[in-house]
């Protein structure tokens, strides 16, 4: 978000974190809405009122996510469901949502995120894996189904980005993190903003002729 800020583009986003958000919207002056994105009426709500605030919305991030581990006999039928319904379910509702601004603008540009855990099997995490393989299928339909419109869809697979989340749930010492650089082909800690520079191409002109692709941005990152 800050990378689309400092391009003098406005911005929208959402989050259920109201707190967190709100500090958010102070530091970059972007518009922030209090939205739980599993509740489908809620987020359809929210892009009606970017639109009603800033205009038609001419680009669409997809990149909420929760990353819960579980062994798979611990998955239970509520779990499974809670999981696609923050990891799969809000990518399509929202690119329906917005396909009508795109199409009175005459172009547009989604970018769903989806992530390299699937590629190698993830055994403590399969709901999540089969949300973000999901990803790559839906954007591929996403980008035939709304090709007659101008509207390019691409998808992201990062790999292992030291968030502060990931920092504080997965990665708490450094000897972890040194441990997972050890597997990237390019040996330093890849950052979020590797994955906004990416972003940025995939919504920008230069990436005009780009559709129905995925791109993985992992630092060559070994399964």
């Amino acid at each position: 978000m800050r990378a689309f800020v400092a391009n003098d583009t406005r911005v929208a986003f959402v989050d259920i974190q109201d707190r967190a958000g709100k500090a958010l919207a102070r530091e970059t002056g972007a518009m922030f809405i209090s939205c739980d994105i599993t509740d489908i009426v809620a987020l359809q709500a929210a892009i009606e009122e970017v639109r009603k605030k800033l205009g038609p919305i001419g680009i669409l991030i997809n990149n909420a996510a929760n990353d819960d581990r579980r062994e798979i006999d611990a998955v239970t039928e509520e779990y499974w469901d809670g999981s696609q319904a923050i990891n799969l379910k809000p990518q399509f509702f929202a690119a329906q949502a917005v396909r009508p601004h795109m199409k009175q603008l005459g172009s547009g540009a989604i970018v769903n995120f989806s992530s390299i855990a699937w590629k190698g099997g993830a055994a403590n995490m399969p709901a999540y894996a089969t949300a973000k393989a999901a990803i790559i299928g839906l954007t591929r339909a996403l980008a035939r189904g709304f090709g007659a419109d101008n509207i390019r869809v691409n998808a992201i697979e990062p790999g292992a980005v030291m968030t502060d989340r990931q920092r504080e749930l997965w990665y708490k010492t450094q000897e972890s993190i040194d441990a997972m650089v050890q597997r990237q082909v390019l040996q330093r800690v890849l950052l979020g903003d590797e994955i906004a520079r990416t972003v940025l191409f995939l919504c920008a002109d230069d990436s005009q002729m780009i559709t129905k692709q995925t791109f993985t941005v992992d630092a060559g990152l070994s399964s």
